[in-house]
């Protein structure tokens, strides 16, 4: 099989590139990492080279080339059918991508107002309409997802849901947006997983300011 190689966007900022990431590392799937940084506004020219939108993350897979963290994440969960990235039963691997569709196209007040920053001090910013209405529906989403798989990830074991929704966790505790038990229980579950732990860390130890993103 060609190798696959991942081109993402800093560690630090770039929520979509986290997403196909960490469904890829959490699930064992063996790929490159190509990391180029956003320190221009409103991206890097050399995205160009490698992405049709000119944004990331981007999979190149031989011939084949895949963007969209939503769309990598189906890609490779077709390549590693035995990797689990979807639920096995039938009904639980359908909301999973449900959800996953709605975290893809929804919840823009929360992410214009509170872009990911995973080394931003935890605390409070004045918040926009609408965003507390989107942080109210992702943990619906969240508790009963848990409830009906019994946790402590969305659909049991760590998903592809759970990388869609991996930024949120991070938005969600730097901006200390939320206080129920179950919610701060599903953060914690996501920030021990070894994937979160390495990308963290990672991003922690990044150079670049994007000063547009320091809320």
């Amino acid at each position: 099989m060609d190798k696959l190689t991942l081109y993402i966007g800093n560690k630090n900022y770039s929520s979509w590139s986290l997403r196909p990431w960490i469904a890829m590392t959490a699930a064992g799937i063996p790929f490159e990492e190509v990391l180029v940084p956003f320190d221009f506004p409103a991206g890097n020219p050399r995205f160009r080279e490698f992405s049709p939108t000119g944004q990331v993350p981007v999979l190149q897979h031989g011939d084949v080339r895949v963007w969209q963290s939503l769309a990598i994440i189906e890609y490779v969960a077709e390549l590693f059918p035995e990797a689990g990235i979807w639920p096995k039963e039938r009904g639980k691997r359908a909301v999973a991508r449900a959800v996953s569709m709605e975290m893809l196209a929804g919840f823009r007040a929360l992410r214009s107002a509170c872009p990911m920053n995973i080394r931003r001090p935890k605390g409070k910013i004045a918040l926009a309409d609408g965003v507390m209405a989107d942080v109210a529906r992702i943990e619906t989403i969240w508790r009963d997802l848990r409830a009906h798989s019994g946790g402590p990830f969305l659909s049991g074991g760590f998903s592809g849901a759970d990388a869609m929704f991996a930024p949120v966790v991070s938005r969600f505790e730097v901006y200390d947006l939320v206080s129920a038990g179950d919610t701060l229980s599903y953060i914690a579950a996501v920030k021990a997983h070894p994937a979160w732990k390495k990308w963290e860390e990672a991003a922690r130890a990044e150079p670049w300011i994007v000063e547009e993103d320091e809320v």
